[in-house]
């Protein structure tokens, strides 16, 4: 709390906002002061240790992420908004060929798009709302810690493994930002009446850790020994590696990452505040991110052309994977199979990856996955 006492009309444009966001079809909306991070020592020493991995920009623009005022001049508020895109069920598992999965998040249309349209409607609502003030959309598409300024607005709190954790509701959100100059009343200078499932929107802060306790299950279970409390070493993150990693996988991770293809979700799988629940089943998740694509066929990937990636990566977070990174990618994932199919089909991927790893037209990165796999048995 700040002690300074909101005023009535400051609350009142909050709640139209947090009406408007809602009519939007967002499932949480908060607003926070804007303010330099509390964490910017915590991030400047992820980056001094190189835990950021290939991502220059978040070391480039490492001022702009501490400190949402550096976007806009004069910023004062920074409205948060969440979509949740999945539910918590468990994956089924495949049957037949090996397949890769695709993190949840990644299954349905690009969430950029998504998030961005209907931010860009709130952000004009906010304008309306106060003549001449100034808006700036932000989140996935800048370094800021949006997670950071979502817990500030209420949504939840930051988990172990660095998501954001709604009480009752799990960490299956997507988040995104506007940061304005509009005077809003922050979800903390004073509780309000309505309740959003079990958690009241707007009524009190999640200290840190309170939401975690003593559980280690998503460090446990993270398959490469990504995750330390609250701290995630990217270079060894799944999603990183299959997704923001442009170059070789070292071979030291071949036979340790699953069936994942795209991203990863254990994390998330393992939390006990991602299981399904009474609240979460009313709540659901936003019908735009029904998962057109949850997996794809492995043995394909390695035959696909440019032309079979540009079909499948339409309007999808997808497209940020090469047609090389994907076969590079369904390399990594056919090792942990390979140790447990059936002789007939290890032999096949045995010599498919060996076809591979001769071939003088594929790229080097898939060349050199195809040298791990046959080197992870």
């Amino acid at each position: 709390m700040t002690g300074r006492a909101p005023t009535p009309r400051r609350v009142a444009l909050r709640e139209a906002i947090e009406l408007r966001a809602h009519e939007l079809g967002f499932a949480l909306v908060g607003v926070a002061r804007a303010a330099a991070s509390s964490r910017a020592a915590e991030l400047r020493r992820w980056i001094a240790d190189g835990k950021h991995g290939e991502m220059a920009w978040i070391a480039e623009r490492v001022d702009q992420a501490v400190d949402v005022r550096t976007m806009l001049k004069e910023a004062r508020s920074v409205v948060c908004v969440a979509d949740r895109y999945h539910d918590g069920r468990p994956d089924r598992a495949s049957a037949g060929s090996p397949r890769g999965r695709i993190a949840r998040y990644a299954r349905a249309k690009d969430y950029h798009d998504l998030i961005r349209d209907r931010l860009r409607k709130l952000a004009r609502f906010i304008r309306e709302e106060v003549p001449g003030a100034a808006t700036r959309l932000t989140g996935d598409m800048h370094p800021i810690l949006e997670r950071e300024q979502a817990a500030r607005a209420l949504l939840g709190a930051i988990g172990k493994h660095t998501l954001l954790i709604r009480p009752s509701l799990g960490s299956f959100f997507l988040l995104g930002e506007i940061v304005t100059d509009a005077d809003i009343a922050a979800s903390d200078e004073a509780p309000v009446a309505r309740v959003d499932g079990d958690f009241p929107s707007g009524a009190r802060a999640v200290p840190d850790g309170s939401l975690c306790g003593s559980c280690t299950r998503c460090i446990d279970a993270c398959p490469t020994q990504a995750i330390s409390p609250y701290s995630v070493d990217a270079t060894r993150c799944i999603a990183y590696l299959t997704i923001e990693h442009r170059g070789e996988i070292p071979a030291s991770f071949f036979g340790k990452t699953g069936d994942w293809w795209f991203g990863c979700d254990v994390c998330q799988e393992v939390c006990p505040h991602s299981q399904p629940t009474r609240a979460s089943r009313r709540t659901g998740s936003n019908p735009a991110y029904a998962p057109r694509l949850d997996s794809v066929d492995l043995l394909e990937v390695l035959d696909w052309s440019e032309e079979d990636r540009a079909r499948l990566v339409v309007s999808s977070a997808l497209k940020r994977a090469t047609l090389p990174m994907m076969k590079r990618n369904a390399l990594l994932a056919l090792a942990g199979p390979l140790r447990e199919a059936p002789a007939a089909e290890a032999e096949a991927i045995r010599r498919r990856a060996a076809e591979i790893a001769a071939s003088a037209e594929e790229s080097p990165i898939v060349r050199a996955a195809a040298e791990a796999l046959l080197g992870s048995v």
